[in-house]
């Protein structure tokens, strides 16, 4: 075990950090220096998700910041979250390239090397440095690529989709453990060869103490007060597939007028979905702008119930989105539009309806069935959601097995 002199000394590698959205942000960073280790945050400068550099930032050569007591590094990158392919690309490759260097030749030595993936060119970095550092590393799968890539669109060309999957097993061969976000993922890792006791399946929290509140305003239009709010938070991309909610939302209308549709959040696909809506004609559907995670609490819970969605593929039956925690941790119904690992969770919770992806149809049918419910049972439906976060899902559980898994992967001789 590391000497008694100093806590364990960890970096966390993430090419997304805040003020960024993301899922293992200072959050985490702030919960691991609780539990004794002394962390640095090396990440890239802050352009996601609309691929332009955040107000009050500029790319230089490094830049060294420190938020709420946490050390964080930040490295040359490409701004870009487009379509465009060589864009996006210049993006992973110059953050890839910026971390291999720094944690090969200027880091300082550190007892673990915790590696946020995606993209997979954030934990080929790490591998990379480990070759010449040799510091123990652990990669949080949160996509599962090559699958991802295939199944969004992103790259359309078969032979670099294998390319890619061989770089994947590289990497899983060279790391020291693997945390994922569903059982899924550990079962899919297994057939691809990865022994089991390599994987742990740690499942994904929300930012408690933004979303659990009880006192916070009302940040809806008053042209929604006495409607039901079903609010969809979060990234909207190809692999939401929102197209379809939209769809729904057009079925709604012609049916019920006290139901509104909230799309909050940014995305590739926001203009479409936009367009999709004015081409409609839809009055029931409203957008709403990205606001960073600290500031979500007070839309979800004066929703009335919320929306996960993401395409009709295989891939995504093992994928659980964060965004579920999220809703749970709020105490809110949810409509599970996602197959699989998610569904099963919501089942199991008694917190929602669970429909089909990809089917407008029934999930209007869906939405208007828990509009029509009785207000105790939605209540009693988002208690459930509530009790299954706090003992299956809370930070508090994830950090545990967090704390476990780093500490297995430190030589004991040190």
């Amino acid at each position: 075990m590391p000497s008694k002199r100093h806590p364990p000394r960890l970096i966390l590698l993430t090419q997304w950090f805040d003020p960024e959205p993301t899922f293992k942000g200072l959050l985490f960073a702030r919960e691991l220096r609780q539990q004794g280790f002394n962390v640095e945050v090396v990440t890239g400068f802050p352009n996601y998700p609309g691929g332009k550099l955040y107000d009050g930032y500029k790319i230089r050569p490094i830049q060294r910041e420190v938020i709420d007591s946490i050390a964080i590094t930040r490295l040359p990158i490409f701004p870009s979250h487009d379509r465009n392919a060589i864009g996006r690309t210049a993006n992973y490759v110059s953050f890839f390239l910026s971390a291999a260097l720094y944690l090969t030749f200027f880091a300082k030595r550190a007892d673990i090397l915790y590696v946020y993936h995606p993209p997979l060119t954030v934990g080929l970095a790490a591998a990379v440095a480990k070759i010449f550092r040799r510091t123990p590393t652990v990669v949080d799968i949160q996509d599962m690529w090559p699958d991802t890539l295939r199944a969004t669109g992103m790259i359309g060309n078969e032979n670099a989709v294998r390319l890619v999957g061989t770089a994947c097993n590289w990497l899983y061969r060279q790391v020291n453990h693997i945390v994922v976000l569903s059982p899924g993922f550990k079962r899919l890792l297994e057939h691809r060869g990865v022994p089991a006791d390599k994987v742990s399946v740690i499942y994904n929290w929300a930012d408690e103490a933004s979303i659990v509140s009880e006192k916070l305003a009302d940040p809806f239009p008053e042209t929604q007060d006495n409607k039901f709010r079903l609010l969809f938070a979060g990234n909207m991309g190809r692999a939401q597939a929102l197209s379809n909610l939209i769809e729904a939302a057009e079925i709604v209308g012609r049916k019920r007028k006290d139901i509104e549709f909230c799309l909050l959040g940014g995305g590739l696909e926001v203009a479409t979905l936009k367009k999709q809506v004015a081409d409609k004609k839809l009055g029931n559907v409203s957008f709403l702008p990205h606001v960073p995670m600290s500031e979500v609490g007070p839309y979800l819970a004066h929703a009335d119930c919320m929306l996960v969605h993401l395409r009709n593929d295989p891939l995504f039956d093992i994928t659980i989105p964060s965004k579920t925690q999220a809703y749970m941790a709020a105490g809110k119904p949810i409509i599970m539009a996602v197959s699989g690992d998610a569904a099963e969770l919501v089942k199991s919770a008694k917190c929602g309806l669970v429909v089909d992806p990809e089917n407008p149809p029934a999930l209007a049918d869906a939405i208007m069935e828990l509009a029509s419910l009785p207000v105790e049972a939605t209540a009693t439906m988002g208690q459930n959601a509530s009790d299954f976060y706090r003992s299956t899902l809370s930070i508090a559980k994830g950090i545990s097995l967090f704390e476990k898994v780093f500490r297995s992967v430190i030589p004991r001789t040190q």
